[in-house]
C-alpha cells in the first residue's frame, strides 16, 4: 500500500447491528408509525420508500436502530446475487429503521468523506467476493451474512486527505458510469432478444416471399392445388365440396367453397409474388384433428405426446406418459404420428400456440406415438413441403396473436380445430418451398454458431 495507508478489520471502523425484529401481525401500513426498509429497499448505492413498506409501532424501535446519516445498510440474508449490496443513508430520520434481516453499519467516526469511502470501498468487486465467500446458505434460497465473520474482514484505509480525492474522482464519474450502466443493461437485453426478434423478422419475411429469389421457370402454386383439388376429389366423390381463392380481375381476392362466392379482400395481409397462391391450411393437408383422450397405463409400448413433450426447441419424448395396453387397439393407422407431422398445442394459457414439427428423431427410442386431446396434428398433402408450412406455423403472421383466435375462459382457453383449418396461408411454388425451408434452416445454425 502506499505510505500512510493502513489495513483495519471492519469492526475496528465500525458498529454493526441488525435492525428490528417483530412478529408478522405487528407490521402495519399506517404511515404515521416507523418505516423499516427491508432488502428490497436497498438497491446499489442507494436505498429507495416503496408504496407498499411496511411499518411498526414506534414502541418497537430502540432508538439506537433508527437510521442515522452516514449509516450504511446491507441486507444479512439475502439471495446470493444480493448480497453485497449497500446503500448510504443521506440523512438523520427519526422514524425510519431496518428490518431485522438488514445489518446496520454506523462508522465509528462520523463523517460524509469517511462513509462514502467505506461505501465506494465495500462495494469494490474484491470485497464483493469476500462477502459472498463469508455467505453461508441459510433455507432453501437464501444466504446468511454472518456477523461475526463480516466484522473480520479487513479494510484498507487510506489518510482523510487521500478519501477525500477518492471519493470525489469516484463521484467525478459517477454520471458516466451511470450512463455506461444503462447502455450496458440496454446492450445485454439487445443480446438476449436478437436471436428471438430476427428469427421472427427472418420467418415473416419468408412468407411473404422476400426471403429468396423468386424463380420464373418454377411451376406455379396454381397447378399444384389443381392437382391436390382434383386426389381429394377421386377419394371422396360425392362428399368433395370445391374450395379455392382466387384473385378477380378488379384485383380483389374471392373465395369460392361449393358455389359461393365471397370477396375475403379484407383478410389477406399481404401481397405476394405472382407465382404463389393464398390457400386455406385446410386445402393442402390431408388431416388436421386433436389427438385422442388418451387411457394412461404402465405399459411402455405406445408413448404419448401431450403438450409438455411440445417445446419450441424440440419434442422432448422422454416427457412422454403411455397408453395403456389395452387401449392401444383403439388407435387407427392414421392417428399414429409420422415423419413430417406438425402438432400444435391447442388449450391453456402461456401454452396454446406452441408448435412442433416431428422429425427423424423422434423415433429414435420408439416406433409409434400418438398425440393427446390437447395436441393438434396437423399433416400436410404429400406434395407440399412439411417444414414450409411448420414456418409459416411459427411466424409472427399465425403466432403474434393467436390466444385472440382462442375461446375460452382466462384459465382455460382453447384453439379450435376449425380455426387451424382456416388459417390463411401464403403457398409457393413447391421448389420454392423447398428453397425456404433450406435457407431458413441454414440461417438459424449460421446464427447460433456465430452468437
Amino acid at each position: 500500500m502506499p505510505d500512510g495507508w493502513a489495513f483495519a478489520r471492519i469492526n475496528s471502523l465500525v458498529y454493526i447491528q441488525t435492525g428490528a425484529s417483530f412478529k408478522k401481525e405487528q407490521a402495519t401500513t399506517d404511515s404515521t408509525q416507523t418505516r423499516v426498509l427491508r432488502g428490497g429497499n436497498i438497491l446499489q448505492g442507494e436505498y429507495k420508500f416503496f408504496d407498499n413498506d411496511i411499518f411498526i409501532d414506534k414502541q418497537l424501535v430502540a432508538e439506537s436502530i433508527l437510521l442515522l446519516e452516514n449509516d450504511l445498510i446491507t441486507p444479512a440474508v439475502t439471495s446470493i446475487e444480493n448480497i453485497g449490496k449497500l446503500a448510504l443513508i443521506e440523512k438523520s430520520y427519526c422514524n425510519v429503521t431496518a428490518g431485522g434481516f438488514v445489518f446496520i453499519i454506523r462508522p465509528c467516526y462520523n463523517s460524509s468523506i469517511f462513509a462514502k469511502y467505506l461505501l465506494y470501498a465495500l462495494q469494490s468487486s474484491y470485497f464483493n467476493k469476500q462477502l459472498k465467500a463469508i455467505t453461508k446458505k441459510s433455507g432453501q434460497a437464501f444466504y446468511n451474512l454472518g456477523k461475526e465473520r463480516l466484522i473480520q474482514l479487513i479494510v484498507p484505509v487510506p489518510p482523510i486527505k487521500e478519501q477525500e480525492r477518492i471519493v470525489n474522482e469516484i463521484e467525478k464519474f459517477a454520471p458516466l458510469i451511470s450512463e455506461y450502466n444503462l447502455f450496458e443493461q440496454e446492450a445485454t437485453k439487445l443480446d438476449t432478444e436478437i436471436y428471438d426478434k430476427l428469427k421472427k423478422s427472418i420467418l415473416q419475411y419468408a412468407i411473404q416471399g422476400k426471403l429468396v429469389e423468386q424463380d420464373e421457370n418454377d411451376e406455379p402454386a396454381s397447378v399444384l392445388l389443381e392437382c391436390i383439388r382434383a386426389e381429394k376429389k377421386a377419394q371422396l366423390g360425392k362428399k368433395y365440396v370445391e374450395s379455392y381463392i382466387y384473385k378477380g380481375d378488379d384485383n380483389c381476392y374471392y373465395e369460392k367453397i361449393g358455389s359461393t362466392i365471397k370477396n375475403i379482400t379484407d383478410e389477406i395481409p399481404f401481397d405476394i409474388p405472382k407465382s404463389w397462391a393464398w390457400v386455406r391450411l385446410n386445402d393442402i393437408c390431408d388431416y388436421i384433428r386433436r389427438g385422442k383422450s388418451p387411457t394412461y397405463g404402465s405399459s411402455k409400448k405406445l408413448p404419448i405426446i401431450a403438450q409438455k413433450c411440445n417445446q419450441w426447441n424440440k419434442i422432448y419424448t422422454d416427457r412422454c406418459l403411455f397408453a395403456e395396453e389395452k387401449s392401444i387397439e383403439r388407435y387407427t393407422d392414421e392417428q399414429y404420428l409420422r415423419i413430417g407431422d406438425i402438432i400444435i398445442n391447442s388449450t391453456g394459457t402461456g401454452t396454446v400456440g406452441r408448435t412442433g414439427l416431428i422429425e427423424d428423431y423422434v423415433f429414435n427410442h420408439y416406433d409409434k406415438f400418438v398425440a393427446d386431446s390437447h395436441v393438434t396434428v396437423v399433416r400436410a398433402n404429400k406434395s407440399i413441403i412439411p417444414a414450409y408450412v411448420y414456418l409459416f406455423l411459427i411466424s409472427p403472421q399465425i403466432q403474434v396473436d393467436v390466444e385472440s383466435k382462442c375461446a375460452g375462459s382466462t384459465n382455460q382457453i382453447e384453439l379450435a380445430t376449425n380455426t387451424i383449418k382456416n388459417y390463411l396461408i401464403p403457398l409457393p411454388p413447391v421448389r420454392g418451398q423447398q428453397r425456404i425451408a433450406m435457407l431458413y434452416h441454414n440461417f438459424l445454425h449460421k446464427i447460433k454458431d456465430e452468437s
